[in-house]
């Protein structure tokens, strides 16, 4: 135990995590926060809360929360890509978007063979610069986190839309797919199924025209779910869990905990140095500098590629 933050499972952690940090909490009025993002030309940090319907900025030089959107579509999950543009993962309208730089808003997909997509949850772009993302029920089951209504498509699928705006389902076997991030080298894609009992993080090899191959399961969660994943410059896997952030090796085992009060939903390094966790856990933004970095700047922003 360097602190009471952080649970070594594995000496490999010990290298990872500073002995001389806390972790601050900078914001604790949400209802359930999640889809974090840094944006680096303004050192500011984007989340949403749900269930409230808002988007909220995190001011980095300031250390003030102010809201962003006052009516955001339910927006879960964030990136951002190479050029500077969020994208957002919208239950209500049940699509992804960016947004660009004069203000317009582009759709990049909202349906799949003519059928309304469910509710987009999380989102990463690749090295090819294709949009990957999730998309399980949660923001269709209930009108708490968007509006309760039945699924067009009948199933809970992965997507990748290519640059020329096609859509394919590259997976759909998972219960509720909900975390999704990329290796540093863009060789293995990882997914969580939050609606697996237990939830579960699996890796797939990325091969030739994007298939997927080799499914492995890397670990069963033990606490609470699976939720947003990232991952740093070593390839290790950081993980929301019931009781915090679990570090996992890229074979899946543990190396450590950050042990918080709230469970956690998702995270994203984030600060010029790229070497701060910011954590969406329950009611509370948290964040932690730690003795390692995103794997490359676009990570930093809560993507895994160049953009698109």
């Amino acid at each position: 135990m360097l602190t009471k933050w952080f649970e070594v499972r594995d000496e490999r952690f010990e290298k990872l995590v500073l002995p001389n940090v806390h972790v601050d909490t900078l914001f604790s009025e949400g209802r359930w926060l999640e889809g974090p993002v840094y944006v680096p030309a303004g050192r500011y940090l984007l989340f949403s809360d749900i269930p409230n319907n808002r988007v909220l900025r995190f001011d980095e030089v300031t250390g003030l929360v102010t809201p962003f959107q006052h009516t955001a579509s339910f927006t879960n999950g964030h990136t951002l890509d190479a050029r500077g543009r969020v994208l957002s993962c919208e239950h209500l309208s049940r699509s992804v978007t960016r947004v660009e730089h004069d203000g317009s808003v582009t759709v990049i997909a909202d349906t799949f063979e003519g059928r309304r997509l469910n509710s987009p949850n999380d989102v990463v772009v690749a090295s090819d610069e294709a949009v990957w993302f999730t998309d399980p029920t949660y923001g269709i089951s209930t009108e708490y986190e968007g509006g309760r209504i039945k699924s067009e498509i009948g199933s809970r699928n992965v997507y990748r839309v290519a640059t020329d705006g096609s859509i394919k389902a590259v997976l759909t076997d998972f219960v509720q797919p909900n975390g999704i991030a990329f290796s540093p080298d863009g060789r293995t894609l990882y997914v969580v199924d939050s609606g697996r009992k237990p939830a579960a993080l699996y890796a797939f090899d990325v091969g030739h025209d994007n298939v997927l191959e080799n499914k492995r399961l890397l670990r069963e969660c033990d606490i609470g779910i699976y939720d947003g994943i990232r991952l740093d410059r070593h390839g290790n896997i950081w993980a929301g869990v019931g009781d915090g952030v679990q570090c996992l090796a890229p074979d899946g085992a543990l190396l450590g905990r950050i042990i918080l009060p709230e469970a956690v939903a998702n995270l994203s390094f984030g600060g010029p140095a790229r070497n701060r966790l910011y954590i969406c856990a329950t009611r509370s933004l948290f964040a932690v500098y730690l003795n390692t970095t995103a794997a490359h700047p676009q990570q930093a922003y809560r993507t895994d590629a160049t953009g698109v």
